[in-house]
């Protein structure tokens, strides 16, 4: 396996609209990665995934992933980022990977296929220890539906270049 690291800013552009419904505070946000490898533009499914895609847009907003890595690269398969201590230089590259926010998230599995540009939670062997680190798949990875929690997707062509 051949992998990179990549350090990543993370800011949330503004909400577009707001509309009174169930999670729709969210429908109409989009992050932005800007990379050193280009753009990663990420949209929402607030539906299916309510608590993980406010965690994802909160842990953005206060500036929690800026100048963390993509610690874990799979060619033809995924990354893997927000790990919060891989911003920190004492932090030894043994322990990337091993980071979280200081609490969990409950799984919320859905039926979302795990295409090409997904993005979702990463968590352990406990279904519900989702967290802060996250990951976007290259191709499809059908094998991971059901078992990780989807929450949004890449867009833009640009994105997909980058990814």
């Amino acid at each position: 396996m051949k992998s990179a690291l990549i350090p990543i800013s993370l800011f949330t552009i503004s909400l577009l609209f707001v509309i009174p419904m169930a999670h729709a505070e969210y429908e109409d946000t989009i992050v932005i990665f800007e990379t050193n490898s280009g753009r990663l533009l990420i949209e929402f499914f607030p539906d299916e995934a309510p608590n993980h895609v406010e965690n994802f847009v909160k842990l953005s907003k206060d500036g929690s992933y800026n100048d963390t890595i993509f610690h874990r690269i799979i060619s033809g398969f995924m990354v893997q980022g927000g790990d919060l201590q891989t911003k920190d230089p004492n932090v030894t590259m043994d322990r990337w990977g091993t980071g979280n926010p200081g609490y969990t998230i409950d799984a919320e599995f859905n039926q979302i296929k795990h295409d090409r540009g997904i993005v979702s939670m990463a968590r352990s062997s406990d279904p519900n220890s989702a967290g802060s680190q996250f990951f976007i798949v290259h191709e499809d990875s059908h094998f991971l539906d059901g078992q990780y929690t989807v929450f949004g997707r890449i867009v833009t062509d640009e994105s997909f270049e980058t990814l």
